[in-house]
């Protein structure tokens, strides 16, 4: 192994620490981690909106302003993949195993239990268009906004400006040479640390559900040891997909999940409901748009007993702050060429459209059961938890139990590919911005990565997995509001020059 940085080594010393608590004291830590999210839930929830928001304001600013015309890269720069396989590699590191775990239970929490300011009944059909409007709304123009800023921060400075590919470098604005001392080491140890417990908690969230159905299919019990081991099983896989390279195993596998995605949805929206789930789609659609600002600034401020917004759309913003460096710098890596228009659009439209299809189709299926034909979905969740929610759904249909499997095989494929992608982001930050990272760095992220999500699940489930995600993602929060200012400034020194080309070239 070539000569380590100091964040290699500080952040594998502070992750090393970690798994150890976790794998000796499991209650303390569950304990410890539980007061501090819920000191940062309850006093600085309202950061989490306003920073959530404001991100995307600013990506929007973006798209309209003329820095759009600006490439991440030289002027003579063109992208390296076409548009299928970038939105491949957008949708497989952003979120695509959080939609399959979600798909289902999330609208059927949101039916039974609305958000308190959509002023519906719960378990009616009239909360069926809330749960779905919330749906979208978590998984639509924010999350893909967070992750944009820090995309299109890196790509620009990487490609454009020569910097090296880690997240210090962007702050050259700023601070200066500073970036190569002890605040570019924090910055970069934070960074990591964000990627560790925000990856593990999806990587969390994907064993848990591929357990369930194996579980439902052939009747394992889903316990621990079982989690474990299919923790072993995927981790080798995706670290022997690790090394063959970002346009080999990622590159493969990203593409064969999107088919294998589509192909699970159109089945599903043609055997199901399918005019229930278009006039869904469409509403839901109009009603996500019209009731956007609201829902930004939301919080239970004049319902005391209300904890709606701290556990549903506070952990969401934090989960996906949690995420953007990891999805960040993977989407920054494939993006040359672009330009930043392009790269915006890309990045946030693509995704929430695609995101608010999924949810009409699956939870739009499950809110058709549960309301209108009387299958409680609601109740299978309550018994087996909300990792049976989509196996059951595809079992009231024709060929349930071929959907299954592929529906199983999706989520590790989902899970390899999200693995895959944050061992190569990990190598990046910790060889001074490799774009290339050594196989044997990649190796023990590769350990790190499924190790915590191995003592996460140990020392308190699916709970320790989001506390742990929401205190990583505080300090990033802040770090990206600095690096928004870093990216004005150094755009505002080259916003003359392009406005004068457009001009002459027009």
């Amino acid at each position: 192994m070539k000569k380590l940085t100091p964040v290699f080594t500080i952040s594998l010393t502070i992750a090393l620490a970690f798994i150890l608590w976790g794998a000796f004291a499991p209650n303390n830590l569950e304990s410890i981690t539980g007061s501090i999210q819920s000191f940062i839930t309850d006093q600085f929830g309202w950061f989490y909106l306003l920073a959530a928001t404001g991100f995307l304001g600013f990506a929007i600013f973006l798209i309209f302003s003329p820095y759009g015309r600006i490439k991440l890269g030289k002027d003579e720069d063109k992208p390296d993949y076409n548009y299928l396989t970038w939105f491949s590699f957008l949708f497989t590191a952003g979120m695509g195993i959080g939609l399959v775990f979600w798909g289902v239970a999330e609208p059927i929490y949101h039916l039974y239990d609305p958000s308190p300011a959509a002023n519906v009944e719960g378990g009616t059909i009239g909360a069926a268009g809330a749960a779905l409007r919330y749906s979208f709304f978590h998984w639509g123009f924010h999350p893909w906004a967070i992750y944009s800023i820090v995309g299109l921060t890196l790509a620009y400075f990487k490609f454009r400006k020569g910097a090296p590919g880690v997240l210090s470098a962007t702050f050259q604005p700023l601070i200066g040479d500073k970036i190569n001392g002890g605040i570019g080491t924090t910055i970069n140890v934070i960074v990591v640390f964000a990627t560790i417990f925000g990856v593990a908690t999806s990587l969390g969230f994907g064993t848990a559900q591929i357990g369930g159905g194996l579980s439902n299919i052939l009747g394992f019990e889903n316990t621990f040891f079982l989690q474990l081991m299919i923790i072993v099983v995927v981790t080798f896989l995706y670290m022997l997909s690790s090394q063959t390279g970002l346009n080999k195993g990622i590159r493969i596998l990203s593409k064969a999940n999107i088919y294998l995605a589509m192909a699970l949805m159109l089945f599903l929206l043609f055997s199901g409901p399918t005019n229930f789930i278009m006039n869904s789609f469409t509403q839901t659609l109009g009603n996500y748009v019209q009731n956007l600002v609201s829902m930004s600034f939301q919080l239970d401020t004049f319902n005391i007993e209300s904890t709606w917004v701290e556990g549903w759309t506070i952990f969401y913003w934090a989960w996906w702050i949690a995420w953007a460096p990891f999805v960040g710098t993977f989407i920054a890596r494939v993006s040359k060429g672009r330009t930043i228009r392009e790269f915006v659009l890309g990045v946030i439209a693509v995704p929430t459209i695609f995101g608010a299809l999924w949810f009409s189709i699956f939870g739009g299926t499950a809110i058709n059961l549960e309301t209108l034909q009387g299958i409680s979905v609601m109740e299978v969740m309550s018994e087996s938890g909300e990792e049976s929610a989509l196996f059951f759904v595809l079992q009231q249909f024709n060929f349930g139990w071929l959907l299954s499997i592929i529906a199983i095989f999706l989520i590790a494929s989902f899970f390899i590919t999200s693995a895959d992608s944050a061992t190569f982001v990990l190598g990046m930050q910790t060889t001074n911005g490799s774009l290339n990272p050594p196989n044997n760095v990649k190796l023990v992220w590769g350990i790190v990565q499924s190790s915590t999500a191995a003592i996460l699940l140990y020392s308190g489930g699916l709970n320790a997995l989001q506390t742990a995600s929401i205190i990583a993602a505080f300090p990033f929060a802040i770090i990206m509001i600095f690096m928004i200012i870093s990216l004005v400034k150094a755009l505002r020194r080259e916003v003359l020059p392009q406005r004068h080309k457009f001009k002459k070239e027009h």
